[in-house]
């Protein structure tokens, strides 16, 4: 994608959708972090344990039964239950706002802590998800062999007034329109600026 595309990429997809919102389901900061870390709807769990003083209290056998129908629900219990621990006795319960701080924590990668900075605290940082690095790569925005690549080279072409918003925009937009196996070419918004060669129109 050229350079001069990806001011009028954005600001095509900020017209469309002014005010981006995640689809994880959360009411504070600690039910964000669980629902990444458990990669699932939460809704059950959050309704007995939405701190991590509550899901201590829980205690580990019953924060594994309400989440066993997760893949690998094991695991991240055990991860969320030391997670819980460590908020408490390093953060006094609160989710730390470093991505140091997130990244010491059981289970929490550089894409779960981009999500809590980006979601929670409003940070220009860049999640990137399968459907995020598809969409760097198809169209050409910010191509790299790994989302490390992806996620610098997005921190370096996204224009500064669109990068806050700019990891909802392009989720939705890999995750409706920009699809793994049949890409709505037809259907998108911004097919003018992309590179795949099924949706550009000749320029």
């Amino acid at each position: 994608m050229k350079k001069a595309d990806i001011a009028p990429f954005f600001a095509t997809l900020k017209a469309a959708n002014p005010q981006p919102q995640t689809e994880l389901e959360f009411t504070n900061v600690f039910e964000l972090l669980a629902a990444v870390l458990l990669s699932a709807a939460t809704r059950r769990l959050f309704a007995v344990a939405n701190t991590p003083h509550k899901m201590r209290a829980l205690g580990l056998p019953a924060l594994t039964d309400h989440i066993k129908t997760i893949g690998l629900f094991r695991n991240k219990a055990k991860n969320l239950f030391e997670t819980c621990r460590l908020l408490i006795e390093r953060h006094d319960g609160e989710v730390p706002r470093s991505r140091e701080a997130l990244e010491a924590l059981p289970g929490v990668g550089r894409k779960t802590a981009n999500v809590v900075l980006n979601v929670a605290f409003g940070e220009p940082t860049m999640a990137v998800d399968t459907h995020i690095f598809r969409v760097g790569n198809r169209t050409g925005l910010a191509p790299g062999k790994n989302p490390l690549q992806v996620e610098l080279k997005l921190l370096e072409r996204v224009p500064a007034e669109y990068l806050v918003d700019a990891h909802h925009w392009l989720i939705l937009l890999g995750r409706y329109v920009c699809t793994a196996r049949s890409p709505k070419c037809g259907e998108c918004a911004v097919a003018a600026y992309c590179d795949f060669k099924t949706c550009s129109p000749p320029r």
